[in-house]
């Protein structure tokens, strides 16, 4: 897996980057958002794709 797959999640409640995840650029088109938890808000959260 090379390293242009590799994304940061950021937490959309506290805006930290909290997670790293691949992604298939050539399949998924849009930006992933996935319930994850974050340990600064201590609850899970919805995480969106950073830049």
């Amino acid at each position: 897996m090379s390293q242009d797959n590799l994304i940061k999640l950021e937490c959309s409640v506290c805006h930290r980057t909290t997670h790293h995840t691949y992604r298939n650029k050539k399949k998924v088109k849009s930006r992933l958002e996935i319930k994850k938890y974050c340990r600064w808000c201590k609850k899970h959260t919805l995480h969106k794709e950073t830049k």
